[in-house]
């Protein structure tokens, strides 16, 4: 399943509008944190690839907020792929690449999107098993140039524990479609991190119970 391909709108709760673009109501409450977290990490200019963009409201912000970074948004699904390019298309900003399809959970696609200054994702791994993390990560690995920073925020376990009512309620619903799914242990993805040559330099607690990992390439 690429991404909870089933799963994406429904768990964002997503609203096509009749151009095609996608109107995600968490994706504007939680596009303000992610912009000052992204603002407040990344002082260099260079390039920014941004792993399952979804509908594509917040890359525009992130881009405009911060237009020393060349912004490339990617999707695995056409259909929000269609919607990126709407948002995009409302902004004509110059720092901002046409999205392209990637699916980040497949082996080989860091040779293509290599060298990145940073690499962020948001709200997908919950949404993805362990092995495809697995693969994921070590691909943002090899996709960062020496150096290169990685944002990789969302809902996560603390120390193997669900931290509130709502996270519990939504983690069961994820592994009742799939088993494979649901949210991952923090010390795990830490672990995991260390591994694939991932230093932690810090975390941060994000609205909605979620944590950011910031990461640099040793």
């Amino acid at each position: 399943m690429a991404y909870g391909q089933n799963l994406l709108e429904t768990a964002s709760f997503a609203n096509y509008e009749c151009d095609g673009r996608l109107n995600v109501p968490s994706a504007v409450r939680n596009s303000e944190a992610i912009v000052d977290l992204v603002r407040k990490t990344v002082i260099k200019s260079g390039s920014a690839l941004e792993i399952a963009s979804g509908s594509g409201q917040h890359i525009v912000k992130l881009a405009s907020v911060l237009p020393k970074l060349n912004w490339q948004p990617t999707d695995v699904d056409e259909s929000r792929i269609k919607s990126i390019r709407c948002w995009s298309g409302d902004h004509h900003l110059p720092n901002l690449k046409p999205p392209c399809l990637l699916d980040a959970t497949k082996r080989g696609w860091a040779a293509k999107h290599h060298d990145q200054d940073l690499i962020l994702l948001v709200n997908l791994l919950h949404l993805i098993s362990i092995a495809e993390t697995e693969i994921l990560v070590e691909e943002i690995s090899m996709g960062l140039g020496s150096g290169g920073i990685s944002i990789i925020c969302g809902p996560f376990m603390r120390k193997g524990k669900l931290i509130s009512k709502n996270d519990i309620e939504f983690h069961q619903s994820l592994i009742n479609t799939d088993p494979d799914l649901g949210y991952k242990n923090d010390i795990d993805m830490m672990n995991l991190f260390s591994e694939k040559n991932l230093l932690l330099l810090k975390t941060k607690k994000m609205p909605a119970n979620n944590l950011a990992f910031i990461l640099q390439k040793r």
